[in-house]
């Protein structure tokens, strides 16, 4: 049983909130302020810590801060519970090092969605550990697959947050950093000679993206814009090209990540080209589905216009196909949001 460690200053939520993780089987303690939160967390060991952040005696960054001064708590997963929703507290409660928030109040899907997800990246990232420092031997500090890579993105990189629909880079700018995103969803696209957007890429939790050249300083080709609250970690392209030169194995890996990029590309293009609009349009919503990374049933929250473009076809035309599929009642429409009520319609028409 995965155990939670609760702290929360407001004692009604604080027992309701235990009572609803006990219901779905985990192990929970609970502390009142952050000091006695801190001391369990040294106690007890858990799985994750829930924390809110305005709290007496000590707040939840101090609970953070003192956590990741400790080895054998360094590593717990972090998410806080808070009522505040500034962005620039929840900005700094991320570059803290915390794993995630989630803003009160919250329902049971948001909270145990959130624990099992953080959980299971631990466990995953605990195994890469072990696995790394088991087989490395005389290679101690090689790194060899693209996990290696990312766990160094992890360990190294800078965090970095931006909300929905904000800039990440612009075409044109010095092109400084390579990213990993954690969670979220990152749009990339061009501006053609008529100043239309060209989608050229969709990037969801656990893509690299952000590379243009890694030995010449060349600027972003296109810009990317994160489509939800994004979180990812930046490292250097200096930095990144020392991790190449030092670690043959892992190049190898990223020169295969680039390779299936092209043929990702090509196979895009070639849709565009020859594909007819109602196979674009099905292709392109169970794309939109798959990076986003939500269930078939939950609605596409996504404008017509980015449809359009990464469907390479007219927004009037996507439109009528649009029109078409809800006829057919493969999809419900309510305004800029699209629901798939059909997905294997969709797949049959792509």
């Amino acid at each position: 049983m995965k155990s939670v460690l609760l702290i929360e200053d407001d004692k009604v939520l604080r027992e309701n909130t235990a009572e609803l993780l006990e219901l779905s089987n985990y192990e929970v303690h609970t502390a009142a302020n952050g000091q006695l939160g801190l001391k369990m967390a040294l106690e007890t060991r858990p799985d994750i810590v829930v924390c809110d952040i305005m709290m007496p005696i000590l707040d939840g960054y101090g609970v953070l801060e003192g956590l990741a001064k400790h080895d054998q708590t360094k590593f717990i997963p972090f998410i806080f519970l808070s009522a505040k929703t500034e962005r620039q507290d929840v900005r700094k409660g991320m570059d803290l090092g915390a794993d995630d928030y989630i803003t009160k109040p919250f329902s049971e899907d948001e909270i145990i969605s959130a624990i099992e997800s953080r959980i299971a990246k631990a466990a995953i990232l605990k195994d890469e550990r072990e696995s790394f420092q088991n087989n490395s031997n005389n290679f101690e500090d090689e790194l060899r697959t693209l996990n290696d890579l990312k766990l160094f993105f992890d360990k190294n990189g800078t965090v970095l947050n931006y909300s929905k629909n904000e800039t990440i880079y612009k075409e044109g700018q010095n092109s400084n950093f390579i990213y990993l995103i954690n969670k979220g969803v990152v749009r990339c696209f061009k501006f053609d000679e008529k100043g239309k957007e060209l989608t050229t890429a969709l990037h969801k939790a656990d893509d690299l993206f952000g590379y243009t050249s890694f030995t010449q300083n060349i600027p972003y080709r296109e810009t990317a814009v994160a489509m939800k609250d994004t979180e990812m970690v930046g490292v250097s392209k200096t930095e990144f090209q020392d991790v190449l030169i030092n670690n043959h194995k892992v190049t190898l890996e990223v020169i295969q990540l680039l390779t299936d990029d092209i043929t990702g590309v090509k196979d895009q293009l070639l849709q565009m080209a020859y594909s007819s609009v109602q196979r674009k349009t099905a292709s392109t919503i169970l794309r939109f589905a798959e990076k986003i990374n939500i269930k078939p049933e939950d609605p596409i929250k996504i404008s017509r216009n980015d449809l359009a473009s990464v469907a390479g076809i007219a927004t009037e035309t996507l439109i009528r196909t649009l029109s078409d599929f809800k006829k057919q009642g493969f999809i419900e429409m309510e305004g800029r949001n699209i629901k798939v009520l059909d997905l294997q319609k969709l797949q049959e028409v792509y």
